[in-house]
């Protein structure tokens, strides 16, 4: 068992640790297929070496090759360290800088067992978000991470250490890019091979960013998209009986078993690895689980009967669900089913992240390695016949969305029955849940704000739920208009409820749906109960990338962008920079992410609250930015409420100058000036 002294000492050389290969009873990721050359076989060999000095690369070169034809990627297993890999009390950790120290204790909360999806492989979440590429690259930022005093910024090149470098106090201490590539080559056959040979990495959102909280952070999401969506599709307050049909319960996916108990209605979760749904059930996450289509039926109309709270995990694929609910209703007459959406790794649906219908899981698995052509054929029938069954269902009053992972995109793709006559490009047949669900939140600045307690201590995570729900309760009674009013009260009754389901797995996180005054007037509260001695340790302020101004995405976060720069990502790019120099602990800015590589450019942070003066001025500076850059852009897209907001902020900030745009006043303008 290797001590933090250890794994902030170097690469361990002299001597190696013994090889134990891949470790059993964890679950691993898939097996890529690069199609690699013998020439780019030795260019990743090559590159891989380079981490290791002459006296050792006669042993390690016949290893490294094995890994990267049995696994389609050089993971270094030799070197994954025997510890125990969980976010440790910041005090622990051998750094020179408080700020290391937070770093590496988010590091290795996104490598915990209990939180990452294949811990081996370095994925924290998403069947491909890495964290590294490989087991050096993590050894080695741990050391410079160790070194690193005030005056340096250490620079990661996706997953690689590139060094540290000198710069100012003020100055970020990391900045991350994962997956830069050129534009031209950004295609998914050429990311394979690229991070095949170690140059690149897809970091998803918050995995190659180190902010990932666990499933608690998509929780509170669809925790809120649910919600909204009775209220818009079913003009209900009350989810009592009403049934969310879904899948997916691996990486974030598993958080909506609980979200939908949390609700109060009725989830029917899918997921065809046992691994992974009795992992969520026995975490206290999902509670019955049947391998029994006939019984998920049964038990699913019992619950409506009896408006009974429940999340079911029916262990099979979703298709076999979907068209099993279409029998019923054909032959029944019965709509079982209210709500739907779906949560598969849709973004990397032809190696693992979307499993056919046709192959039980492990045929599956198989057939993705031995012949990906035929794989990938199955997987885009498998995507037309869950459109098909949804398209029927959808017939009655049942609603379907997109969740942001692709699926719509993809069964587009595979030639599925999801056009939308007339629609822009954004658009298919079902709406994604940002243009109709959570649009208006970002608009109004609201996104998912998160912080961790670095102390690891429960009771440091319960002070700081008090000191937010006073915050919004604040705000409520000082006025706050009917919709953002709506939001605060969501957000309180999460808080709450975020307690009494013990919702923290890995670090002891919370994640909160807020605005700009939200988010300040939050860090500022907690800055002060560190300074008075309220809160043990620095609390690590950051967001999901998924946010109102951290991703440029055409078919997600920007998915209601009407004026035709949905496919422009200079939002994101923008706030990678403007939080570097406004105060951030550490920043990243990533290529893919939720819908997948080469389809989204998102960025993040991290801001770590120490009880200073200092602290408190970059949370002010930082966190305004942060939000009001979206909300400027979402402004100038003609967006009615992001407009109402940012001229309230204006007003309240009258050193925030933002270029507002004028309507065309008479449609019949553009056609008179541009016609015949």
């Amino acid at each position: 068992m290797s001590s933090l002294q250890a794994l902030c000492s170097g690469l361990p050389l002299r001597p190696l640790p013994e090889n134990q290969g891949r470790w059993a009873g964890v679950p691993h990721a898939p097996v890529r297929t690069p199609g690699l050359s013998p020439a780019e076989e030795q260019l990743a060999l090559r590159n891989a070496l380079r981490y290791f000095p002459p006296d050792v690369q006669e042993l390690l070169a016949p290893e490294f090759a094995q890994e990267l034809r049995l696994y389609g990627h050089i993971y270094m297993y030799r070197f994954c360290p025997h510890i125990e890999m969980r976010a440790y009390p910041i005090e622990q950790y051998p750094c020179r800088t408080r700020a290391a120290a937070a770093i590496m204790h988010m590091i290795m909360n996104n490598l915990d067992p209990a939180v990452a999806q294949f811990p081996q492989e370095l994925v924290t979440y998403g069947g491909n978000g890495q964290v590294f590429s490989n087991w050096a690259q993590f050894w080695l930022m741990m050391s410079y991470l160790s070194q690193m005093t005030e005056e340096q910024t250490l620079v990661m090149y996706s997953g690689h250490s590139l060094g540290l470098f000198p710069s100012s106090p003020g100055a970020p201490r990391l900045v991350i890019t994962n997956g830069m590539v050129i534009p031209n080559y950004s295609s998914r056959t050429e990311y394979e091979k690229l991070f095949a040979i170690g140059v690149t990495m897809y970091g998803q959102m918050t995995a190659g960013s180190y902010c990932y909280i666990g499933p608690q952070g998509i929780v509170h999401g669809t925790v809120l998209t649910v919600l909204n969506a009775g209220r818009r599709y079913l003009g209900v307050e009350d989810l009592a009986g009403k049934v969310f049909v879904t899948s997916g319960l691996g990486g974030m996916s598993g958080a909506q078993a609980k979200a939908a108990a949390i609700v109060g209605c009725i989830g029917v979760i899918a997921e065809v690895d046992k691994a992974a749904l009795m992992k969520r059930h026995q975490q206290g996450w999902l509670m019955e689980v049947t391998d029994s289509l006939d019984k998920c039926i049964e038990r699913l109309r019992e619950a409506r009967r009896k408006k009974e709270v429940l999340s079911l995990g029916y262990h099979g694929n979703v298709v076999d669900l979907w068209e099993r609910l279409v029998h019923e209703l054909d032959t029944t007459g019965e709509l079982l089913v209210d709500l739907g959406s779906d949560q598969t790794s849709c973004h990397n649906p032809f190696n693992g992240g979307y499993y056919p219908v046709q192959l039980g899981f492990s045929e599956a698995q198989s057939l993705m390695a031995s012949d990906p052509a035929t794989f990938k054929g199955l997987v885009q029938e498998s995507l037309r016949r869950q459109v098909s069954a949804i398209n029927r269902l959808a017939k009655e009053n049942f609603f379907f969305w997109d969740y942001g992972n692709a699926f719509l995109l993809e069964a587009q793709r595979a030639g599925a029955d999801v056009e939308k006559k007339g629609a822009k490009r954004t658009e298919f047949r079902y709406p994604s849940y940002v243009q109709h669900i959570m649009g208006d939140i970002f608009s109004q600045g609201f996104g998912p704000f998160r912080w961790v307690c670095t102390s690891g201590d429960p009771q440091d995570l319960a002070v700081t739920d008090q000191l937010a729900t006073s915050v919004l309760e604040e705000a409520i009674a000082g006025g706050v208009n009917p919709a953002v009013k709506l939001q605060y009260v969501d957000n309180i009754r999460w808080i709450r409820e975020a307690a009494k389901h013990q919702l923290v797995v890995g670090s002891q996180a919370r994640i909160l749906y807020s605005d700009q005054k939200g988010r300040v007037a939050i860090a500022v509260a907690f800055n002060q109960a560190i300074a008075q001695g309220k809160i043990k340790a620095p609390v690590v302020l950051s967001r999901d990338h998924h946010d109102v101004s951290g991703t440029d995405s055409p078919f997600r976060e920007t998915s209601n962008i009407y004026d035709g720069s949905a496919f422009c990502a200079d939002m994101a790019v923008q706030n990678f920079v403007g939080d570097a120099f406004r105060g951030a602990t550490w920043v990243a800015l990533h290529n893919g992410g939720g819908v997948g590589w080469g389809e989204v450019i998102n960025g993040g942070f991290g801001l770590m609250l120490d009880g200073t003066q200092e602290a408190e001025q970059k949370a002010k500076m930082m966190l305004s930015w942060d939000v009001s850059n979206g909300v400027a852009r979402r402004c100038w897209s003609g967006n009615r409420k992001a407009y109402e907001i940012i001229c309230q902020t204006m007003r309240e900030n009258k050193g925030l100058v933002v270029t507002l745009p004028h309507e065309v006043a008479d449609e019949r303008l553009l056609q008179q000036a541009l016609g015949p």
